[in-house]
């Protein structure tokens, strides 16, 4: 297929390639100089690594990468780049060789690009596209997620917490289908409906009418477990195709009343209550989570609803200590029942799980001190005198385990010394020996007589 471009003097002349723009304008013309390998072509949101050459309609040459000997990398159909970039690019293969020939609207349009491109320029590109790869979707890019876009959505809004969502979605592992349901149901909801926390990451990460694979690692996944229902062995890497049909966001904090929010935390805590004895204590901590943000910089509450406010973020930090504690965070737990306590430095459960915080970051001692310091302010709390007993033990071993330390570390730094002082004894009976060897006078040596 060949394209035409317009002369100074308004006479159309055939141009080599053909046009990859969508609405076949002409605005970006490709010329295959080399195939590529594969059939596979970067989607919107991959990373791809290419080299380039970048020259005027007149032969002029305005940037290389090549020149600087570095490739040149961006994230495909993000708006990174000009048009004609993201439109060429996306139909090249790994290992292809091309030129592109752009149009101004495609690439810096009538204000061109001073002091290298003026106004209204047409620019030739040659581009070899060496990688390619999907977005990394996770906070701390660990490569746990990945995403590679089939449809990109609309807009920029995109899921929260909480946001009720309507999506499909199908997981495959081993090229064996496990998983494939239309759902409607709440972020944060997932796991009551089997979905790896992969998947619900992802739906956060997606606009509407998106339609994207996901590579989900066990980490996001199902962890080192697996899943018996899906029959998905432990250590397993998924893969997902999800599609986000509609969603509602949630309300964000700053966009509720004081009244919503107290209202919708009398909701949560409940729903967090319910999480919490099915054993679901993640699901738990998210809703109390909820609270403690809501109601933390908050002012203006009525005395009436004061109480209500404190009573509610009283709760919310216990019960966030106690997920804590049977999810085995104990440094976690231990900041929970300290913000409690700043609350109600007396209050019988805060000290007491601070106390089993302690007692998880085997901080004995101080467990020790707040087990006692229940036992003082309600005697009748059995357990936390059988704690204080359990504690006195622990330390009690480990002050023992300390000593035989100490003992086998003064016992080795006594060896260490004992050899040395032989060593210094031995160099000088040699220098005796040796002085004693020498021969005077012309005589014959005489044998050392000395001993240790």
């Amino acid at each position: 297929m060949t394209a035409e471009e317009q002369t100074a003097e308004g006479q159309h002349v055939p141009m080599q390639g053909e046009d990859v723009t969508p609405k076949k304008d002409g605005g970006v013309v490709k010329l295959i100089k080399r195939e590529g390998t594969g059939t596979e072509l970067p989607m919107t949101g991959d990373k791809v690594f290419v080299h380039y050459v970048g020259t005027l309609s007149d032969g002029t040459h305005f940037d290389s990468s090549r020149d600087r000997g570095e490739k040149f990398s961006f994230e495909l159909g993000k708006g990174q780049v000009i048009k004609a970039w993201d439109t060429g690019v996306a139909t090249m293969k790994v290992g292809e060789l091309c030129q592109l020939t752009c149009k101004p609207e495609y690439a810096y349009g009538s204000a061109g690009s001073p002091p290298k491109i003026p106004p209204n320029a047409t620019l030739i590109f040659e581009v070899e596209l060496f990688e390619f790869r999907g977005e990394d979707i996770t906070e701390n890019e660990d490569g746990g997620i990945i995403r590679r876009i089939i449809t990109k959505g609309e807009g920029y809004s995109k899921p929260n917490e909480g946001a009720l969502v309507e999506v499909t979605v199908e997981g495959t592992y081993d090229e064996r289908t496990f998983d494939e349901r239309e759902l409607k149901f709440e972020v944060g909801d997932g796991e009551n409906l089997s979905l790896p926390p992969g998947v619900e990451k992802a739906i956060t990460a997606m606009e509407q009418g998106e339609e994207a694979t996901f590579t989900i690692k066990p980490k996001y996944g199902f962890g080192n477990v697996g899943n018996e229902k899906f029959n998905i062995p432990g250590g397993a890497t998924l893969q997902y195709k999800i599609k986000l049909t509609a969603f509602e966001k949630a309300k964000e904090s700053w966009e509720m009343t004081s009244q919503e929010k107290l209202e919708q935390s009398s909701i949560v805590k409940e729903r967090g209550t319910q999480y919490f004895k099915v054993a679901k204590y993640k699901q738990a901590s998210v809703q109390y989570k909820k609270i403690v943000s809501w109601m933390e910089h908050e002012a203006g509450w009525s005395a009436e609803d004061q109480v209500k406010v404190k009573a509610l973020q009283l709760a919310a930090h216990l019960n966030l200590a106690m997920c804590y504690l049977k999810m085995h965070e104990p440094n976690q737990a231990f900041e929970s029942c300290d913000k409690a306590l700043e609350m109600d430095s007396s209050n019988e459960k805060a000290l007491f799980r601070r106390g089993e915080a302690l007692f998880g970051m085997k901080e004995f001692d101080r467990a020790r001190d707040d087990f006692q310091r229940v036992v003082q302010l309600y005697p009748a709390n059995k357990v936390a005198k059988t704690q204080v007993a359990v504690c006195q033990k622990r330390i009690k071993e480990q002050h023992e385990k300390d000593k035989r330390i100490y003992a086998n570390m003064f016992q080795k730094f006594a060896e260490r010394d004992s050899k040395k002082e032989a060593e210094k004894i031995k160099s000088n009976i040699k220098e005796k020996c040796s002085e004693e060897m020498e021969v005077e006078n012309g005589e014959k040596e005489v044998p050392c007589q000395a001993t240790a």
